[in-house]
């Protein structure tokens, strides 16, 4: 019987390898696999399912003049929209022109309009483009060499190109009044750059969606989520579950079998092995924001709902994580959930009193809360670090919203992160040395952290210094508003969003 099961999976994989070789074949989130052009030697295309990752193999003599001959992985796409990747060369090539990116083309003819985000073999990095059909191509050379993160995003006729190195920020170069037509067909591309060999190209964390309307309602309009989870070392990501709604906040739970998020107000267990999401009973709790932790044992959940009897404002209560009646914690609202202390006995929550919001800290049991912060400005985001000794949390005391930590009774406060970003919701690894955190643009108000915007998770230690980008993504609220380490502190667990087709 094993042997059957074992013949059945490697006949599914080989087909899987083939259809993805075949143009025209489906593959992966794309619709074809096109050689462009008069290329002597045929590409080929494959996808890898648990890696959720592309091989090209491309030949082709160049991507350049009147006319293009490549590799294509692609699919069509209306309005708005961006398309990333990560990508890598594989061997050292042949050709030190050989060619791996992002592309946009008004059609599959090897002379179409099209916008190119081009990395070379020898790190020459280029934002090509071809104004219309059957022109010259043109390109704008940027001073990043071999970058391996890349977007390319179209916004009307406008083109916009972002690159960077794993770890860094992007560089952002733009293009205007390129038409494509409404219905581009957009993708990732290996050229070899001659038609004596062929090349081969990795890209991995590949993704094509559309954003949100520029006229859409935040909190009464939502488009699709999608559930992740990376390995913080080597940035590779992968989509678990996915929704046409809002997936918002995903907590680890301790025995790393599940994550715990939020939809529409409710909360959900998705199991990590089976895939699949069960509604938590919290009773009348059913319109809960995205504050939501679990304690350090595993048996309860710590909630923000909003309560009719509030006038609507957010409540922090207690909840079973098998579901069960709230029990109310704070007496004022609003109030806002945030952490745990390690042993369980206090809760942590930014609340908005007399005009102002600070962090407060409670018994488990209720009764009087205890001001943590008095400073002017919105301090928010607060996390027990694993041995208890410290709070990290968020201030726009200084301007921009940056990362602060202090001692659990509040001495101390010190400023970590100090740059031009607007730096969100610090947690800490369960081994206590590294610190995750969203970051806004600056264009993103300092006391806002909206939906639908491109943002970074960002890594750095403890003790604080220079950030590293982990992730490059579209989201923002809801992407990693609560504690989202794996038990181990290998991943973390966010959400990022698009409407994707």
């Amino acid at each position: 019987m094993k042997l059957k099961i074992l013949l059945i999976a490697l006949t599914l994989t080989t087909f899987l390898k083939l259809s993805a070789q075949v143009p025209g074949a489906k593959i992966g989130q794309f619709d074809h696999f096109s050689n462009i052009g008069s290329a002597k030697i045929a590409g080929a295309a494959s996808y890898h399912e648990p890696s959720q990752s592309y091989r090209i193999t491309g030949s082709g003599s160049n991507i350049w003049f009147a006319q293009d001959t490549f590799s294509f992985v692609s699919k069509k796409i209306k309005g708005d929209f961006i398309i990333q990747t990560q990508v890598k060369f594989v061997g050292e090539g042949h050709e030190p022109h050989r060619k791996a990116g992002l592309m946009i083309r008004s059609a599959n003819t090897t002379n179409a309009a099209t916008v190119v985000c081009t990395v070379h073999g020898d790190g020459l990095t280029s934002f090509q483009y071809r104004s219309k059909d059957g022109a010259l191509m043109k390109e704008i050379k940027l001073t990043i060499k071999g970058p391996d993160v890349l977007q390319l995003e179209r916004k009307g006729n406008t083109f916009i190109m972002s690159v960077a190195h794993f770890g860094d920020v992007y560089q952002v170069e733009q293009l205007t009044d390129v038409d494509l037509g409404e219905e581009p067909t957009a993708g990732i591309y290996v050229c070899a750059h001659t038609n004596k060999f062929a090349e081969e190209a990795i890209f991995s964390n590949t993704r094509i969606f559309n954003p949100a309307p520029d006229n859409l309602v935040q909190y009464k309009e939502y488009i699709g989520s999608a559930l992740e989870i990376m390995d913080v070392n080597s940035g590779q990501r992968e989509i678990i579950a996915s929704s046409k709604g809002s997936f918002q906040a995903p907590n680890w739970t301790p025995d790393g079998k599940s994550l715990i998020y939020n939809e529409s107000g409710k909360l959900y267990n998705f199991d990590l092995k089976t895939r699949k999401a069960d509604l938590i009973n919290t009773d009348f709790a059913i319109k809960n924001n995205n504050d939501h932790v679990i304690s350090s044992d595993g048996k309860q959940i710590g909630i923000s709902h909003h309560s009719a009897t509030d006038k609507g404002q957010s409540v922090v209560y207690t909840v079973p994580v098998t579901g069960g009646i709230p029990k109310r914690i704070t007496e004022k609202s609003p109030s806002y959930f945030h952490g745990w202390s390690p042993d369980n006995k206090y809760l942590i929550y930014t609340a908005e009193r007399n005009g102002e919001f600070d962090i407060y800290k409670i018994s488990v049991e209720g009764g009087k809360e205890s001001q943590l912060t008095t400073a002017k400005g919105l301090d928010d985001g607060s996390e027990y670090s694993p041995d208890g000794k410290t709070i990290y949390f968020c201030s726009t005391r200084t301007g921009n919203m940056q990362v602060w930590k202090m001692d659990a009774d509040g001495k101390n406060q010190t400023q970590l992160t100090f740059d031009n970003y607007n730096n969100w919701f610090p947690h800490i690894s369960p081994d206590n040395k590294w610190i995750v955190f969203i970051s806004f643009e600056q264009t993103v108000p300092a006391d806002k952290h909206p939906f639908y915007e491109r943002v970074y998770i960002r890594l750095i230690p403890v003790s604080g210094g220079k950030p590293k980008v982990i992730s490059y993504l579209y989201g923002g609220q809801g992407t990693m508003n609560v504690p989202s380490w794996s038990p181990d502190g290998s991943k973390i667990a966010f959400v990022s969003n698009g409407t994707f087709n």
